[in-house]
């Protein structure tokens, strides 16, 4: 059964939150699991995100790789989560997970996927400023993925995030390099030539750097662990991780145990 703490409908106000985007993606909400929709692009993107966040965790907290839940007994939050298309596969892998966006419809239609599934995975609509005034328990996992880049104040938005890792716990975030590599191929080439993605889906000028990210994370009191790029190859049509962050890249943080 899946649960939900909230079922506002209104676009919470929040630093964070850019009005304007939220409504770009309730417009594509319907699409969030359709690999061939608005959001297949992600699909692509998503086997290697994935694989990455739980190789990561099993290595960081030392868990047993073959187990078929191995994430089992880890909290984890998913802020800005979308449709829940890494949130649900984090909740098959065991981890008690929670997806939490600002958009009410994309928080509907990953509950819907995931009461389809049948899959635990508890869903809110809300803000990660909103889960620090309610005093939040800490989590295991923080993730921000492909998030950052569309709402109000990044730094402050990693910040937050950063300050829901619990000591001796894991953060990764993911978005685009604002570079000229990235306008050309993010915006030009997937958005105008490719129409892989809606055109107006990015704006080039929200896109955070390396160093930014990397700033705003620390500020929170974690320790940048490494900074991996994720390529796309047109031979082979998948992702891969590679040394090139100039367009996508991943940003993986702990905190220090206490």
């Amino acid at each position: 059964m899946v649960k939900t703490l909230s079922r506002d409908t209104s676009i919470p106000e929040s630093p964070s939150v850019d009005p304007a985007e939220i409504e770009k993606f309730r417009a594509m909400a319907a699409d969030w699991w359709s690999p061939t929709g608005k959001f297949a692009p992600l699909h692509k993107f998503n086997p290697v995100r994935l694989t990455y966040i739980r190789e990561l965790a099993v290595k960081h907290f030392r868990l047993d790789a073959d187990a078929r839940r191995p994430l089992e007994g880890l909290r984890l939050l998913d802020a800005g989560c979308g449709g829940g298309l890494v949130t649900e596969p984090m909740a098959r892998l065991g981890a008690h997970a929670v997806g939490i966006d600002a958009g009410d419809k994309n928080i509907k239609a990953a509950m819907v996927h995931a009461d389809t599934m049948r899959v635990d995975v508890d869903y809110r609509v809300g803000t990660v400023e909103g889960l620090l005034a309610a005093g939040e328990q800490r989590f295991d996992i923080v993730l921000a993925l492909e998030v950052v880049e569309h709402v109000q104040d990044p730094a402050e938005f990693l910040r937050d995030c950063a300050t829901h890792v619990a000591p001796g716990g894991l953060m990764v975030m993911a978005t685009l390099n604002r570079t000229a590599k990235a306008f050309a191929l993010a915006i030009v080439g997937a958005e105008r030539v490719l129409r892989w993605l809606p055109a107006g889906t990015h704006d080039w000028n929200k896109f955070v750097t390396p160093d930014e990210a990397r700033a705003a994370i620390t500020g929170a009191g974690l320790k940048i662990a490494e900074t991996v790029g994720v390529t796309f190859s047109p031979l082979t049509s998948r992702w891969s991780l590679s040394r090139d962050v100039a367009v996508n890249y991943m940003v993986a943080a702990t905190r220090p145990k206490d």
